[in-house]
């Protein structure tokens, strides 16, 4: 389906401001604009001019409207690949997985607000819902492959997808659980969720993160 462009100030005709931005720049004026005007009504047009450049710049970075909201975590999934790439060896599976997705975090208490849009945008706009198991399969199979290369199974065994599923599930919650608190970085639900998942769960009286100093920095 063809956009309509919407009535705006043509790309690039903003004085003093050259025809250059960032992914990210293009990330949060997209996010705004969907709050603003809903999903449907913003046009790719409409996100460049707000930038001050071309449609064929926004094309530069994303190939839809919905890659906009999906920028971060695709990043994640590529530097989740490369640090459970250069993991050491001699560390358990699921200790270098645990910490590999710590560190692929970046996510702090005052992201929530923001990361609370994106939520509602996905859970509702159904263009948005449909791509969601796309972006969570990708992060699935960077740890279903880290664990096939290390144990020297497939991909597709059912214990390297049971080690990458279970890993998901459990980081999901871990972020749920964060953004309805918000009250620390992210890296502190993940940990605490990750070890747990280590540990097969066996202590039941481990649920939110300790939030002391030491661990929510």
């Amino acid at each position: 389906m063809n956009e309509q462009v919407a009535p705006a100030e043509p790309a690039g005709s903003r004085r003093g401001r050259p025809p250059s931005t960032s992914a990210r720049e293009l990330e949060l004026i997209g996010l705004r604009l969907f709050v603003e005007l809903g999903f449907d009504n913003t046009t790719i047009d409409r996100i460049a001019a707000e930038a001050g450049v071309s449609r064929r710049t926004f094309f530069r970075y994303f190939d839809s409207k919905a890659g906009v909201l999906w920028n971060a975590f695709d990043a994640e999934v590529a530097n989740l690949h490369r640090l459970l790439a250069e993991s050491d060896e001699r560390l358990p599976i699921m200790q270098a997985v645990r910490l590999a997705v710590l560190a692929a975090n970046h996510y702090r208490a005052e992201d929530v607000p923001e990361l609370r849009s994106r939520i509602e945008l996905i859970g509702t706009v159904p263009e948005l819902a449909a791509t969601a198991a796309m972006h969570y399969d990708a992060w699935e199979r960077a740890i279903s492959s880290f664990v096939a290369q290390r144990t020297g199974k497939d991909p597709q065994s059912l214990y390297a997808m049971a080690v990458g599923r279970t890993t998901l599930a459990a980081c999901r919650a871990a972020f749920d659980r964060w953004v309805l608190r918000a009250d620390a970085d992210l890296t502190a639900y993940l940990n605490s969720a990750l070890n747990s998942l280590a540990s097969g769960f066996s202590d039941p009286n481990v649920d939110d993160p300790d939030l002391s100093p030491a661990t929510s920095r």
